[in-house]
């Protein structure tokens, strides 16, 4: 009799065994689906969205907005061209792409510039088309930087499609502020970032410049984030993080 019941508990307990892997391996391939076509976290390590943006924010990306392309995919194997099930992205979208110089680095910047568009800074003001962009100073930012607080001029920015949001600029008078007109090819896009004097973004050609973004070079949208703490924090501090932790950007919607 106990022979019989060891042999029962044993094929129970492997038939637990198994379930669990099987749920393992499911939850796994939900989760590498939702990664490849749904949504993909990123985190932010730089400076140049802020104040949209603050380095240490967590964010998930739809990479369904824009359609797909072989840049969607892990290690971006070239299985085709172009995007599949394409869809346009508007101006000021908070975009997540490839860096059009390597096609491997991943930058986050807003969109300001169609295919077609003229984009052009002048006395750091945006112009698209011929036309300045609405900008108008509000509350100074406050910025901390390596234990250090400065407050740093803030504008609502207002885009001709009605898309509001909040730039910086750190630098009056930079060599950024002033640029010749930018004619944005055909399936191609102009970037920039909302931390204006501190963005390589499309201003800049060359080396780590970001140029005209190509269509397919688009991975998706920054649509909310879900977790942010201070850049100043320490995995080796665990009794830190709740005073770290960034409550109020919790679940803060990127516009």
């Amino acid at each position: 009799m106990s022979t019989e019941a060891d042999a029962k508990m044993k094929d129970s307990e492997g038939s637990g065994f198994l379930d669990t892997v099987r749920v393992i391996i499911h939850a796994l391939i939900l989760a590498f689906i939702v990664r490849i076509f749904l949504y993909q976290p990123f985190n932010i390590p730089s400076g140049s969205m802020i104040p949209t943006l603050l380095v240490g924010d967590y964010l998930f990306v739809s990479k369904f907005s824009y359609g797909y392309s072989k840049y969607s995919l892990p290690f971006s194997p070239n299985l085709f061209t172009g995007r599949i099930w394409s869809a346009e992205p508007k101006r000021g979208d908070v975009v997540v792409f490839k860096l059009p110089s390597d096609n491997e680095t991943d930058y986050i910047k807003r969109l300001v510039g169609l295919p077609g568009d003229k984009i052009q800074m002048i006395r750091g003001t945006l112009h698209i088309n011929g036309k300045p962009v609405e900008r108008r100073r509000i509350e100074d930012f406050v910025l901390r930087e390596e234990g250090h607080e400065r407050k740093v001029p803030r504008y609502r920015e207002t885009l001709p499609n009605g898309v509001s949001f909040d730039t910086l600029d750190l630098i009056q008078g930079s060599d950024a502020d002033d640029t010749p007109i930018f004619d944005v090819p055909a399936g191609h896009y102009f970037m920039m970032g909302d931390n204006r004097d501190n963005s390589t973004d499309s201003r800049f050609f060359g080396g780590r410049g970001v140029g005209f973004v190509p269509r397919e070079n688009l991975i998706g949208r920054a649509e909310i984030i879900f977790f942010s703490i201070d850049d100043t924090s320490s995995l080796f501090r665990p009794w830190n993080w709740p005073i770290e932790i960034r409550w109020s950007r919790f679940l803060d919607l990127i516009r």
